[in-house]
């Protein structure tokens, strides 16, 4: 009996380390998005979401920040910058090109810098 016990303890203990190590291949990050609206958060969010490993994706119009947490395994932070960037939205390390920012609504196009 006591055999059976410790082998489910071990199983247990085993399983709990594989799911921290899990969890700590998650990183946070914070990146500016160039945007107006409601719409352009939307279109960010969506357009960040869309690349696979991506688990948190939240973006403040006033200070035009992304908070992002993604899984390091399945995307970088590359991957997330030109999907953003494919929908009309510079960031501060990937452009977007001029016809997807000329394919933005009218309030949602942004003064874009030239030094990007």
């Amino acid at each position: 009996m006591k055999n059976v016990f410790l082998g489910i303890m071990l199983l247990v203990v085993t399983l709990s380390v594989q799911a921290q190590d899990k969890k700590n291949k998650n990183a946070k990050y914070t990146i500016e998005v160039n945007g107006n609206c409601e719409q352009c958060q939307r279109r960010i969010q969506k357009a960040a979401f869309s690349v696979s490993g991506v688990k948190m994706a939240s973006w403040n119009i006033e200070t035009h920040q992304l908070d992002l947490t993604l899984n390091e395994e399945k995307a970088s932070i590359a991957q997330v910058e030109k999907a953003i960037a494919k929908v009309g939205h510079d960031t501060a390390k990937v452009k977007a090109t001029q016809e997807d920012y000329d394919n933005l609504h009218s309030c949602c196009k942004y003064e874009r810098s030239e030094s990007k």
